[in-house]
């Protein structure tokens, strides 16, 4: 009895010892619990501050990308001529160069109609106002100066607009591009020429890029000088001249026709005639002649093969009048024009054969093959004869007005040269004398 008490009390021991160990186990697995919660409690509270602090961050970017802002204007540029004595009072489509784009917003805030007014949305009051672009101020002549390089310019000047009917009234013109040394030193002449035509005409002036003289606001000529290089005589800097000026001149889509002119030419009839007789013509102006000998032919050079043969080597007058077609494919052409810059060296006198070349390859079906400036070579020499004061009479204005016959439009005339040179600046003044009546200017 003794001993069961004994085994009793053993048993009772093992037991309290059994669950002594169980109830340790079990608080050191409450803490294991506890240890692992509180771990993980630590962990995702970290992550959802720092996820927090990034979608916070997100949410400021979308918003500031998506507040619009306009841009800051540009500096002005170099020269800051007026161009209100050409712009015509509804010009046709164009492409301006940025800054000329966002001056205008600037400027024309005021004035612009309220229905192109839109609300949007800045970051300090929330609503701001800003004046969308009208398509009238869209379509101003552009500036003659401005900061783009050859290559810059070429692009724009090549671009065209796919959709050919135009949303808007469009008045043709007429690009008249001066390539000179210094002044158009026949101006005064121009000036009574263009005067009451005013938007139908616009001005290119290429001159030395030394060449810095003051014109008077109150001139035609002023604010109408393009960005220039040197030009040499023969060379082909002359052909980028040209390019230089029909480039400019294409930034305006008014002008339609283009009329490249020297420093010595003079009118020879009023501008409602020229403007009429080259807006009219189905056929572009430029001379085109295959010539035999060291003057024409001679002047080929068999590197150009194959993309200019022998057989198709033109020369013909540097002036020329095309229309806007013409002048695109002029400013556009990376075939032939790099032909002539390897290879027509100075004494193949390149502005005497690129364009009647490039033109008979291309476009013979279009042209005339002749001049709309007269100029004389029947003394010979390397330039044309030049007059003076004592040449300058009517019966030898009319003589150059109305001396020749030539086709136009399918018609025999007697009006085939529009331009002549090369008169100098002391014929000037015989010139004011007698061409305005005889040509009836105004």
């Amino acid at each position: 009895m003794k001993q069961k008490e004994q085994q009793g009390k053993g048993e009772g021991s093992y037991l309290k010892l059994f669950f002594a160990q169980l109830d340790l186990l079990n608080f050191f697995a409450h803490v294991l619990v506890f240890g692992i919660g509180l771990l993980i409690g630590i962990t995702l509270t970290f992550f959802l501050n720092n996820f927090s602090f990034v979608n916070f961050q997100i949410q400021q970017s979308s918003f500031s990308s998506n507040t619009f802002e306009p841009p800051p204007s540009p500096p002005p540029p170099p020269f800051s001529p007026n161009s209100s004595n050409i712009s015509s009072p509804i010009s046709a489509t164009q492409t301006k160069i940025e800054s000329q784009y966002f001056d205008s917003a600037q400027n024309n805030t005021s004035s612009s109609p309220q229905k192109d007014n839109q609300t949007l949305v800045n970051n300090t009051t929330g609503v701001m106002n800003f004046t969308r672009i009208g398509l009238s101020e869209f379509l101003k002549p552009p500036m003659a100066m401005h900061d783009m390089n050859d290559e810059e310019l070429l692009w724009k000047a090549s671009m065209v607009p796919m959709i050919h009917n135009l949303p808007f009234k469009q008045t043709p013109k007429v690009a008249f591009m001066f390539l000179t040394k210094g002044p158009v030193m026949l101006a005064p002449l121009w000036e009574r020429f263009f005067k009451g035509n005013e938007g139908l005409y616009s001005i290119y002036v290429h001159s030395h890029p030394s060449f810095n003289e003051t014109v008077p606001p109150s001139s035609v000529f002023h604010g109408r000088n393009i960005p220039s290089k040197e030009v040499r005589w023969g060379e082909n800097s002359m052909i980028e001249a040209e390019r230089r000026l029909l480039g400019n001149a294409l930034l305006d889509f008014s002008n339609q026709r283009f009329v490249l002119l020297s420093e010595s030419c003079i009118p020879l009839f009023n501008f409602n005639t020229v403007y009429t007789y080259l807006m009219n013509s189905t056929k572009i102006f430029v001379e085109a002649y295959d010539q035999p000998g060291e003057v024409g032919r001679g002047r080929y050079r068999p590197n150009m093969r194959p993309q200019i043969s022998l057989s198709q080597w033109r020369k013909g007058s540097q002036w020329f009048q095309i229309d806007r077609f013409l002048a695109l494919q002029i400013v556009s052409d990376n075939h032939y024009f790099p032909v002539f810059l390897k290879y027509c060296n100075p004494n193949c006198y390149s502005d005497e054969h690129y364009l009647p070349t490039f033109i008979s390859i291309k476009f013979w079906k279009r042209n005339s093959n002749r001049t709309l400036t007269w100029v004389d070579w029947t003394k010979g020499g390397a330039h044309p004869s030049r007059y003076y004061r004592n040449h300058v009479t009517n019966e030898f204005l009319n003589k150059l007005r109305f001396g020749t016959s030539c086709e136009y439009n399918g018609h025999t005339t007697n009006i085939c040269h529009l331009f002549a040179r090369k008169f100098t600046t002391h014929a000037l003044g015989r010139l004011l004398r007698f061409a305005p009546k005889l040509m009836q200017f105004n």
